[in-house]
C-alpha cells in the first residue's frame, strides 16, 4: 500500500479495462448525474477521445514499443487505448545524463594523476614539464634539461650551441617566472615602454665536464649588480643525478635602444623593477682580466669567409642570436684541434651585432703550438675574431682546449662510451 501510494504520487495511475467498462455500463447513453448536475457526452466526443489516444503509441526511455493484446484493450469501436503508466515504462532516459557524469570523472582522474606525478625511478626528471621554479628565497631559477639524441656531436657529447642555449632559455624563464616578462624578448613591462632591450657584452664559460645522451642537467641562474648601468647573470650547470658541476658561466648585460640601435643607461623605473630580484654573490667564474688580442688576415692562421646569417638565425630583437656567434668563431678553428681537443672554457667580448645581410669572416690563430703535431700537446689556446667583412669587430674571443679522453676518431666505435 506504501508503495502504490509513493508510485502514484509521481505517476498517476489510469483506471483498468475492466474499472472502465463498467463505469461504461453505469453511465448508460453517455451522461453522468454528479450531485443533480447532468454531464451529457455526445458520440463525437468519444470518438475523438479514442482517436488520440490511438494515435499516441507508448513510449519507454524515448522508444516507441508495441504493445501486446494483453497490454492494451479496445473500445466499442475496435480502437486500442494506450497501456496503463507504470513506474518502469515512465523512468526518464538517462544515458545523457550517465555519459556526463563519466566524462567528468575521466577529466577530474586525468588532472589528479598530473598533480600527483611523481617519478618513478630516481634518475628521471624532477621538472616533468620543463617549467622550472624558483628556488632559494625567490633570487634562483632552476629547470632540468635531459640531453636528447639530436644535441649531441660525433662525441657523443652535448654540443656548445645545445649547452648555450640551456643557459639562454633559463635566463628568459627566470624573467618570466619572476614576472618581468614584458611584449619584448627578456624585456621588462618598462623597458617595452621605452624601446629598450638587453645586450650581452661579456661572456665566461668554464666546461668542467659535457653530459652526454640522457643525461639530466639541472641549470641554476640567478642575477646580480654590474656596475651602475649593467647587470651580471651567472649560471651554474650540474648533474641532476650527483651534483656534479659540468659548466660555469658568467656574463654581463646592458641595455640598448632597439630603435636607435644604441646603448641606454637604466632607467629609474626599470631600476626599481629588477633590483630587488638581484643576488648579492661573487661571480661563479672569476675574471680573466687579460685582453683579447685584435687579429687580422695577416696575423689570423686560419681565416673562413662568406659567413651569412639565415633567417632562423634572427631572435624576436631582429638581430643574430649570440649564441650563433659562437658557432662562427669555431668555424675557422683548426681540424685537428676540434678531433683531439675539446672546449674547456672561452671568454668573448661583444662589440657590435650583426644583421641578416650581414657577411662575416671569422680568424682563428692558436697560440704557442705546432698545429701539425697536436696529438702530443697539451692545453692549447686560440685567439679568434669575428668580423664584417668591411673590417668591422662583431667579436673578439679566447678558447682554452684540453685533449680528448679518446686520441683516435676513425669511426664512431672507437670513441669510449664511458670514460673514467
Amino acid at each position: 500500500m506504501v508503495a502504490t501510494a509513493a508510485t502514484s504520487s509521481f505517476f498517476p495511475v489510469t483506471s483498468s479495462p475492466d474499472s472502465s467498462d463498467l463505469k461504461n455500463k453505469k453511465l448508460g447513453s453517455g451522461s453522468t448525474n454528479l450531485g443533480g448536475i447532468k454531464l451529457k457526452q455526445s458520440a463525437s466526443s468519444v470518438s475523438l477521445q479514442v482517436k488520440a489516444n490511438a494515435q499516441a503509441p507508448p513510449k519507454i526511455n524515448g522508444t516507441s514499443v508495441v504493445t501486446s493484446p494483453v497490454e492494451s484493450f479496445k473500445n466499442e469501436d475496435g480502437a486500442s487505448s494506450p497501456p496503463a503508466r507504470t513506474f518502469i515504462n515512465q523512468l526518464p532516459d538517462w544515458s545523457m545524463l550517465l555519459a556526463a557524469i563519466t566524462t567528468m570523472f575521466l577529466a577530474a582522474e586525468k588532472q589528479w594523476m598530473m598533480l600527483d606525478w611523481k617519478p618513478r625511478r630516481p634518475d628521471m626528471l624532477i621538472d616533468p614539464f620543463g617549467i622550472g621554479r624558483i628556488v632559494q628565497d625567490g633570487l634562483v631559477f632552476r629547470q632540468n634539461f635531459a640531453i636528447r639524441s639530436y644535441e649531441i656531436g660525433a662525441d657523443r657529447t652535448a654540443s656548445i650551441e645545445t649547452l648555450m642555449n640551456h643557459l639562454q632559455e633559463t635566463a628568459i624563464n627566470h624573467c618570466k617566472s619572476a614576472g618581468l616578462l614584458g611584449e619584448g624578448f627578456g624585456a621588462t613591462p618598462e623597458m617595452c615602454k621605452k624601446n629598450l632591450i638587453w645586450v650581452v657584452t661579456r661572456m665566461q664559460v668554464v666546461f668542467d665536464r659535457y653530459p652526454t645522451w640522457g643525461d639530466v642537467v639541472q641549470v641554476d641562474t640567478w642575477a646580480s649588480a654590474s656596475g651602475k648601468n649593467g647587470m651580471r647573470r651567472d649560471w651554474l650547470v650540474s648533474d641532476s643525478k650527483t651534483g656534479e658541476i659540468l659548466t660555469r658561466a658568467t656574463s654581463v648585460w646592458v641595455m640598448m635602444n632597439k630603435v636607435t640601435r644604441r646603448l641606454s643607461k637604466i632607467p629609474e623605473e626599470v631600476r626599481g623593477e629588477i633590483e630587488p630580484f638581484f643576488m648579492n654573490s661573487d661571480p661563479v667564474v672569476a675574471e680573466d682580466s687579460r685582453k683579447l688580442v685584435k687579429l687580422d688576415e695577416s696575423t689570423a692562421e686560419h681565416v673562413r669567409k662568406g659567413l651569412t646569417p639565415r633567417w632562423s638565425d634572427l631572435d624576436v630583437n631582429q638581430h643574430v642570436n649570440n649564441v650563433k656567434y659562437i658557432g662562427w668563431i669555431l668555424e675557422s678553428a683548426p681540424l685537428a684541434v676540434l678531433e683531439s681537443h675539446e672546449l674547456s672554457s672561452m671568454t668573448l667580448e661583444y662589440r657590435r651585432e650583426c644583421g641578416r645581410d650581414s657577411v662575416l669572416q671569422s680568424l682563428t690563430t692558436v697560440s704557442d703550438s705546432d698545429v701539425g703535431d697536436l696529438a702530443n700537446v697539451g692545453e692549447i689556446e686560440c685567439q679568434h675574431l669575428l668580423r664584417l667583412e668591411e673590417g668591422s669587430e662583431i667579436v673578439r674571443g679566447r678558447t682554452q682546449w684540453r685533449p680528448k679522453y679518446a686520441k683516435s676518431f676513425g669511426s664512431v666505435d672507437q670513441i669510449p662510451a664511458e670514460s673514467a
